[in-house]
């Protein structure tokens, strides 16, 4: 139930209206046209004019598929801690045997001591999203994020029906979930595709935004391929079609009606739409949908590198034609990229003959391949061409994810990269120690630590060394204090470990 439309509490990644001359109307104009001018130009003119497009016929999309969009609710209990601002007594209780001076007070007051449990107690929760029906026996589609943590799934149709719905299963990885409920001869929607779906073409969105149901707004896809943080096995479409709380799940409809993809994210700064919207491609639904409904889980492939954006100079450096393709920054040892043979420094500029132009295109199709699939590499090593043959693992794989997790070591529980600072960076820092951090994701980033701070303690204890960090972090509890240096500013950042 972490929706990002449904419960807007980070920053997410989220009508043109235009008059036509009617049939009558263009008919009166060619007629006024040709009897105000005379001589040969008239025609020329005439046959270059592009012939006017009329736009789709919104209300008959909607009045075809509306039927079978389904407004979802869902309730849940989940456990919060109860910080300082509880009450007289939580102000009371202070941290036994801490100064109330001490710059961290405070922080573990409201947190807990390291290796202490902070006090909890079970919280109901709601939210609301859309769906839309692919079966008349009652086969949904809808986020995965919509249902997350659901103990209580209801759907109600547009007739005012509501039924409970069984989750038949997730996928966190795309964000898709199927459900079912019991009932028969339900209208359904036609699927579309997302190949022939042009940029610039018109789209159509049904949903329960804010929880008023069947809601219709329209717009223009945007852009097609969008790669999102944290969602690089899902190659978004981007449109300008409003979506708010509550349309997570809903459908987005091509001008003929058919569903071309399901409206999962907005990027916006306020939590309400702000112009850009995401939707999950329907074949990347379909896939994961069909693999659900046959095992009852989703598999994605894995190729085992890491990679990043290659810009001009890249490119000049490379004696690459132009700045596209994945720069392979690491390789994990044993997986399926070092068993075809590619090494740090090599570009990927092709996945079957698929082009990979920005780097987030070669998670997108490797997501969207099965694990043992043979895919062919077109790379780029030392200013020649070089193809290579690799044989996808799974991503879900045990020995993967511990593979993974072992390489992973440097940045541990945290999710940090770190590096001792040089001579000359403690200099412009001004500090006298300190870790450079090249990297932050998992709870490190989450709690707002970004590449390019400066690690300068942790818990307190100043941050030496990397040893140093792991050996504090190992004794920590489910919360470690991290004092930074970002932008000239010493700032303490309370990250979750546990």
């Amino acid at each position: 139930m972490n929706s990002l439309l449904s419960s807007p509490r980070r920053l997410v990644l989220a009508l043109v209206a235009a008059g036509v001359v009617g049939a009558s109307g263009a008919g009166l104009v060619s007629g006024m046209h040709a009897h105000a001018i005379a001589g040969p130009a008239a025609p020329v003119a005439a046959a270059a004019a592009p012939a006017p497009m009329a736009l789709p016929d919104f209300s008959d999309i909607t009045a075809r598929n509306g039927p079978a969009v389904v407004n979802i609710s869902v309730s849940g209990m989940t456990k919060t801690a109860l910080d300082g601002g509880e009450g007289a007594g939580a102000q009371r209780r202070g941290v036994p045997g801490m100064d109330p001076n001490d710059p961290f007070y405070e922080f573990f007051r409201r947190f807990g001591m390291p290796g202490s449990m902070p006090n909890q107690r079970p919280v109901p929760t709601r939210g609301e999203g859309s769906g839309f029906i692919l079966s008349p026996d009652g086969v949904i589609l809808t986020n995965a994020h919509v249902v997350d943590g659901a103990t209580n799934v209801s759907v109600k149709l547009t007739d005012r029906r509501e039924f409970q719905a069984k989750v038949l299963g997730t996928d966190p990885r795309t964000d898709v979930a199927v459900l079912k409920i019991d009932a028969k001869n339900l209208p359904v929607v036609k699927l579309g595709s997302t190949s022939d779906l042009r940029v610039g073409e018109w789209v159509l969105a049904i949903g329960s935004p804010f929880g008023f149901e069947n809601s219709v707004t329209a717009g223009v896809v945007s852009a097609k391929g969008r790669s999102l943080p944290d969602d690089g096995f899902v190659p978004f479409l981007q449109t300008d079609v409003a979506v708010n709380p509550g349309n997570s799940g809903g459908p987005l409809f091509n001008a003929r009606g058919e569903v071309v993809g399901i409206n999962s994210q907005i990027y916006s700064r306020s939590g309400g739409y702000q112009g850009v919207s995401f939707a999950i491609p329907i074949e990347v639904a379909s896939r994961v949908k069909d693999q659900i409904l046959a095992t009852g889980q989703a598999s994605h492939a894995q190729l085992g590198v890491s990679v990043q954006e290659v810009n001009q100079a890249f490119a000049d450096s490379f004696k690459l034609d132009k700045p596209e393709g994945a720069l392979v920054a690491s390789v994990e040892p044993g997986s399926p990229a070092a068993k075809a043979g590619l090494e740090p420094g090599d570009v990927i500029r092709r996945l079957d003959g698929k082009p990979i132009v920005a780097s987030g295109d070669l998670p997108a199709l490797i997501g969207q391949a099965l694990p043992g699939q043979k895919v062919q590499l077109d790379i780029w090593r030392q200013g020649q061409g070089k193809q290579l043959t690799a044989t996808l693992g799974d991503a879900g794989d045990k020995g993967a994810k511990a593979e993974r997790t072992a390489q992973a070591a440097d940045q541990g529980k945290l999710g940090l990269a770190l590096r001792p600072l040089a001579t000359e960076e403690k200099r412009e820092a001004g500090v006298d120690s300190g870790l450079l951090i090249e990297d932050a994701s998992g709870p490190a980033a989450n709690a707002g630590v970004q590449g390019g701070d400066v690690l300068l303690a942790i818990n307190g204890t100043p941050a030496r060394s990397v040893d140093q960090v792991r050996a504090a972090v190992a004794k920590a509890g489910k919360t470690v204090a991290l004092l930074v240096l970002r932008d000239g500013n010493k700032i303490f950042v309370p990250v979750r470990i546990g």
